[in-house]
């Protein structure tokens, strides 16, 4: 795991090289909304880009984490499936609802049944390298769903500078990510963490405490400004040193939540000592967010080796499955 998080600058540009030379056919109609199907570190991508690119997109985009469709999915709907191993079997059978609705299907993932399935059908198809675990391997399948939505021009193809800049500010700061990411795991260390960022990050949140819960073996729990603050807040009464709040936040965030945010510290500090702010280094909304994933990452490897973990084991994932392939 550890090479694979330090491999990450060239694993985004692998990424961008895959995506360049991707080809696309057109829809039979206008594409009017976008379904990302996946789940776990195949289906986080979604959440993150979806949430990047909301200012610049045409039309909406939803995330499915499930067997199921939305009712709205149909012909003018673009359907991006997204599965590492091609074997998820959830993703697999959204793709098949997704198929009897006549949705316009693209495919991101190294073989497996989604491979199979793709290509049978003539659908638009990306493979990535197979291999690796992945939660690993976010940077290809994040980078490939821009490529998808600015080949059907709902977005523009400002991306591709922002994902260039993205890789040369992580490359550029690695010593002092490394550096923070330790910092950080101290700070969870024995402890529980609670995540706390800003509306359009709440992805970036969700992956930091994925990365925790697999690579760390530890749980925890995360939650947005500003609607923590009509509910959540009122949870702080007891004090509380097991908890450990880490703030994502950016220079960026709006004035009114960075006031929201400094009152709330107010309240977190009060119950536990340990309240620490976390901010991005980045220019655009893709270069926080890159740099908050590969900050996260570097956190979790960190942690687990304090806890004495592989980070690489998923035991209970594997008997999950093994126990779900006893059904079929």
């Amino acid at each position: 795991m550890k090479n694979l998080i330090a491999d990450f600058a060239h694993q985004l540009e692998q990424a961008i090289k895959i995506g360049n030379s991707s080809k696309f056919t057109q829809a039979n109609c206008t594409i009017c909304n976008v379904l990302i199907s996946g789940l776990g570190g195949s289906g986080i991508g979604g959440s993150i880009v979806s949430e990047l690119v909301s200012k610049d997109a045409s039309v909406p985009i939803m995330v499915n984490k499930d067997y199921f469709i939305p009712a709205f999915v149909g012909p003018s709907t673009l359907v991006i499936i997204s599965s590492y191993s091609g074997n998820t079997e959830e993703t697999i059978q959204s793709m098949k609802f997704a198929i009897q609705r006549g949705a316009k299907i693209v495919c991101i993932s190294s073989g497996g049944k989604i491979r199979e399935i793709a290509l049978k059908n003539k659908f638009d198809y990306i493979e990535i390298p197979s291999g690796m675990p992945p939660r690993a391997c976010l940077g290809y399948s994040l980078t490939q769903l821009f490529f998808i939505l600015n080949a059907f021009g709902i977005i523009s193809d400002g991306y591709k500078g922002q994902l260039k800049d993205a890789i040369k500010n992580i490359v550029e700061n690695e010593r002092y990510i490394i550096d923070e990411a330790k910092k950080m795991a101290e700070l969870i260390h024995l402890k529980t963490p609670i995540i706390y960022t800003t509306v359009g990050y709440e992805g970036i949140a969700i992956r930091l405490r994925q990365q925790l819960n697999e690579n760390s073996k530890i749980l925890g729990w995360h939650h947005i400004f500003p609607e923590l603050n009509h509910n959540e807040l009122v949870g702080w009464r007891k004090e509380n040193n097991h908890l450990a709040v880490i703030i994502l936040r950016n220079q960026s965030d709006y004035v009114r939540t960075q006031e929201r945010i400094r009152i709330s510290k107010e309240v977190f500090s009060k119950y536990t000592s340990s309240v620490i702010d976390v901010y991005s280094i980045g220019n655009s909304p893709i270069e926080n967010a890159i740099y908050f994933i590969h900050l996260g990452d570097w956190t979790s490897y960190f942690l687990a080796e304090k806890g004495d973990y592989d980070a690489n084991e998923i035991q209970v994932i594997n008997h999950l499955k093994n126990e779900l392939s006893k059904l079929d």
